[in-house]
Order: C-alpha cells, then structure tokens, then sequence
C-alpha cells in the first residue's frame, strides 16, 4: 500500500473509532427508552467497550509488530464493522453491552495499527504532516459527531448509529488486507504472560476509575496486577514493552503529557457542560455552538503544529501549547457571556489539537520501526485513560450547588503539571537527540555549538 492510501487508510480508521463514540453518546437515551433498559445497562455499553479497548491496545501494536500492520489493521476494520452490524440487529441490550465489548477488542486491533502504518509507510521527518492530517480529522469527527449522530437517531433510529460503520470499514479491511506485508527480519515474540498482566491492571484501572461498584477491589487488583506486570516485564527475555519504547525519556514524556492533555480537556468538557447547561441556563443545541470553537481550533491546530515542530521543535511547543489549554480552563471557569465563553472554548481546542500532534510524533519517531505498533499502542492507552481520570477527577471535585472554580482550576493545574514534562522532549530540528541508539533509522545530527 503506497503512502497516499496508507495515510487515507490510517485516517478511516481513527475517524470510525472516534465518530463511534460522540455519535453513540447522542444515541444512548432513545436506545435505553426502545431496549428497556436501564441506566446502569446503557452505561455498560461505554464501559464494557472501554474496557476492551483499554486492555488490548498495547498487545494488538505488538501483534501489528510481529504480524504486520496493514493485516492487524484490516482484521480489526472488518471486525469492527461486524460488530457495529450486530449492534444495529440487537434484539436486546444485553446483546448491545456483549457486542460493544467485542467491537472494543476489534477497535484495540485498528488503532495502534493507524499509526503503526503511517511510522512503517513515511521516513521520520516526514511524519508531522501525516500525523497532523489524521488529528485534524479526528477533531471533525468530533465536531460532526454530535450533529450526524443527532440527525440520525431523529431520522432512521440509534440503529443507523452503527450502520454508519458498516461500508467503510469493509472497503478498507478488504484492502489493507490485500497488501503483502513486508518481511520482518527478527519477529519479535510475543509475551503471553506479560500481555494478560496488563489486560488486567487496565481493565481493573478503569473499572475503578469509572466508580462502579467494587472499585476498591478492582483498584486493589489493578495495583497487585500491575506490580506483577513490571516484575515480569524484568525478568522474560522478550518483553512487551521494548526497551527501545519505554527506556526512551522523551516518548515516557510524551505519553504523561498526552494522559494529562486528554485528562484536563475531558474533565473540562464534563464541568463545562453542567456549566452551560446548567449554571447558564443553555439548551443544549445553543450549548453546541458556543462549545464548537474547540473542534475548529483543534482543527485548524493540527497543520499549524507541524510547522511549529519543524521550526522550533517537540519541547517548546508542547510547553507553550500546555500553558495554552491550562490558560483556556482557567477562562472557562471565569467565562459567562458567550464572547468569552467562545474564546476559552477556542484556547482549549487550540492547546489540545496542539499537544496531541507534538507528543503523538515524538512517541512515534522514537520508536524503532520495530515497535512502532507498542509505541501506537501506548499513545492510545494513554488517549483512552486520560479521559477516564479527567472525567473522574471533575466529578469528585463538583459539589451540588457549587460553582465549576474548583473542578476547572484543578483541571488546569494538571495541565500546567504536564507542561512541565516537556523538558524531556526533544528541542529545535538540529540538536543533538539522545535516543541511546534505538532509533536505528536516523541520522544523528550533532549539537549545534
């Protein structure tokens, strides 16, 4: 698959993972009020797909490694658009939860393959545009998914939420499958062991971080699972986690900034929309619109970050991109007319979209081709967790009757805690980059005297 399909291919991919989940959110009460279900039952159909996703992620970028990208990433299309089929056919909502979970596992297989293709396809100082172009459709398919998702539970019904899937995920599973991949010198063995320890503490993590019932013991597995995890991870002589990915300063630094990112922007959509909805009165369509500045400045922030990268490199913008969406929470906290709400909504989007290409290219341009599906696999781990933690942070700190200050300010300091991570971040193209020779595909460049 040459370059052009491949960044159209990886680009599907991430808008169908990432249109799902806004549509689905439209979807949930006239397919709690049609299935007869009950909340807890409709909130499974986000946590059981969530869980999935969150537990298999690091394993399928192994397998995307190993097997190649191109064929994990076409199993997990086709996979995805079964599931997705199933859905829509859904009898009940049991049936609903149990196919959402298996969606789950086939959407882990598709995403870490979208940028283990685009690490595989493009030479590393080539990677800011595609990584850009394929956050900047990310962002529309965040903007669009409220509007197609509401459009269509008014028209067809929630079952059209996921036929919506179903043709573009055939087409491009049937094609990324179609490609012969590339012959891999030292296949790297797979970690069994390792891989359920994993599954385990991440699946525990966010159950606990999700506060449903019995978080305290699944918080207490997540711990022992994990502890167990690093342990092996010591000891086997094929980790999951390649030294190269995880012995890399800069893509350990990139992946807290992106945890950190998606938790502050995450917990601030979940205040903001009690904010408007709320505290100012707001309908939820004008809410829409006030809040759309975000998705266009996540937008525009995408090209405008490859630039910013080439010419003053990954630490000094992520620094001041950090400041940027800690700056648009603390506004949003102070904001009530709708110029200003407007403005706080646009330095958020403006900060994120930033963040989320910088750290995303570091973490796969360090990484050895080699193991560019675990190193996609992180980023995305990371991109499903910080939003749990946000979203969790923002509703222990919300008091009834209270204000957002507090939520918001706290929110903003998260972000302002992973601006300061950035220092481990390469500096400006041409500094000397100390990745302990695993990135085996670049040239170092010496330090500028």
């Amino acid at each position: 698959m040459n370059p052009r399909l491949t960044l159209v291919s990886s680009v599907i991919g991430a808008v169908l993972v990432a249109l799902d989940g806004t549509v689905l959110t439209i979807a949930q009460p006239t397919l709690q009020s049609d299935l007869g279900a009950s909340f807890d039952q409709v909130q499974w159909t986000s946590t059981g797909y969530l869980i999935a996703v969150a537990s298999l992620l690091v394993f399928a970028g192994r397998l995307g490694d190993r097997y190649g990208h191109h064929r994990v990433f076409g199993i997990g299309m086709l996979g995805f658009g079964a599931a997705s089929a199933g859905i829509a056919l859904a009898p009940g909502v049991g049936w609903v939860v149990g196919l959402r979970v298996v969606q789950g596992a086939f959407g882990a297989l598709l995403q870490p393959a979208t940028l283990g293709m685009l690490r595989a396809a493009y030479p590393p100082d080539r990677l800011r545009t595609p990584i850009a172009v394929r956050t900047a459709a990310i962002g529309v398919a965040a903007a669009a998914g409220p509007v197609v998702g509401g459009a269509l539970v008014a028209g067809p019904g929630w079952r059209a939420v996921f036929l919506l899937n179903v043709v573009p995920a055939v087409v491009f599973g049937v094609l990324a499958l179609a490609v012969r991949p590339a012959r891999t010198a030292s296949p790297a063995r797979l970690d069994i062991p390792g891989a359920l320890l994993l599954a385990v503490t991440l699946a525990c993590l966010v159950h606990a971080l999700v506060a449903l019932p019995g978080w305290v013991w699944t918080a207490t597995t997540a711990a022992v699972a994990g502890a167990a995890f690093v342990r092996h991870e010591r000891r086997t002589a094929s980790p999951l986690l390649p030294p190269d990915v995880i012995g890399s300063a800069a893509v350990g630094s990139a992946l807290g900034m992106l945890v950190a990112a998606s938790s502050a922007l995450s917990g601030a959509l979940f205040v903001g929309t009690f904010l408007l909805q709320g505290t100012l009165g707001l309908d939820p369509f004008r809410s829409a619109l006030v809040s759309l500045p975000l998705a266009l400045l996540m937008v525009l922030a995408a090209p405008s970050c490859a630039v910013l990268l080439r010419r003053a490199g990954a630490r000094r913008t992520t620094v001041a991109a950090m400041a940027v969406l800690a700056l648009g929470i603390l506004a949003l906290s102070r904001a009530s007319a709708t110029p200003a709400l407007c403005a706080a909504f646009a330095l958020v989007g403006a900060g994120f979209g930033t963040v989320m290409v910088a750290a995303t290219h570091v973490v796969v341009r360090e990484a050895a081709v080699e193991s560019a599906g675990v190193a996609g696999g992180l980023q995305q781990t990371a991109m499903n967790l910080g939003p749990v933690l946000g979203v969790a942070t923002a509703t222990a700190l919300m008091e009834p009757g209270g204000g957002p200050g507090l939520p918001l300010g706290v929110l903003a300091a998260v972000a302002l805690a992973g601006a300061a991570l950035g220092r481990k971040l390469p500096g400006r193209p041409g500094t000397a980059i100390n990745d302990h020779g695993q990135s085996k595909d670049r040239t170092p460049v010496p330090a500028r005297r």
